[in-house]
């Protein structure tokens, strides 16, 4: 997999080789499973059931880096956060910063368009309790890291959802700008910023999840104000 990554040219040659990925034969069980049985609510839908490829521009200044998909959410409709909760929320949150032209991203022919943005997910695959494994994480790495790699011309900041994600992080430094991540690690937190040398700045955020939003350990404000932090950061109007 580590070959095919790097013979991505471009972001749609990219994208085509994550969604024919086959690496991880738990979240390849995992997520064909649910394709076939499928939520009551979608069942006369025929879900994705692959990987997810990023979404967004190749001349992208913000990255968004999630955790992985879910099941009956990007694994259904084949784009990253479309058609569930977490989703709702975040494209409504990139809407009113101006990054998304539409507050709800429901299916991937809805319209949805982001600018100076993209965002993908250190898995590709949905994992069982949204919990892949370190292994399931490092062998989904290189995706990442070409990502990143076709992106960097323009990217500037990189907000990370969630503990998981904003670990992710740190081996794309030394995979794609040649620099060790720092020692010891930045602990993770809601609005925690990270400053390297000719790397993106990393910030992070809650993530959209129920658990977070639900309760109000995430609000819209909050996701409104780190979204502000790295248009700033970005010098994106």
């Amino acid at each position: 997999m580590v070959a095919r990554a790097a013979r991505a040219t471009d972001l749609a040659d990219l994208d085509a080789a994550v969604s024919d990925c086959f690496a991880c034969p738990r979240l390849v069980q995992w997520r064909e499973e649910v394709a076939r049985t499928r939520r009551a609510a979608f069942r006369d839908q025929e879900y994705w059931g692959r990987p997810v490829p990023g979404l967004g521009t190749g001349d992208a200044r913000i990255a968004i880096l999630g955790l992985a998909p879910a099941a009956h959410g990007g694994n259904r409709t084949g784009r990253i956060f479309t058609g569930d909760r977490s989703g709702d929320v975040l494209f409504a949150a990139l809407h009113r910063a101006g990054l998304a032209n539409q507050p709800t991203s429901v299916a991937a022919d809805d319209g949805l368009t982001v600018r100076d943005l993209r965002i993908f997910s250190a898995v590709r695959c949905a994992p069982p309790d949204n919990k892949p494994t370190p292994v399931e994480r490092d062998t989904c790495a290189p995706w990442l890291h070409r990502e990143v790699t076709l992106i960097r011309p323009t990217l500037r900041v990189v907000v990370a959802l969630g503990a998981f994600a904003w670990a992710a992080w740190w081996p794309v430094l030394r995979a794609v700008y040649g620099q060790p991540p720092p020692s010891p690690r930045p602990v993770f937190g809601h609005g925690a910023h990270w400053s390297g040398t000719n790397a993106p700045d990393l910030l992070g955020c809650y993530h959209v999840s129920q658990q977070n939003t639900f309760t109000g350990r995430l609000t819209p404000g909050m996701l409104d104000d780190v979204f502000g932090q790295a248009k700033q950061l970005a010098g994106v109007d």
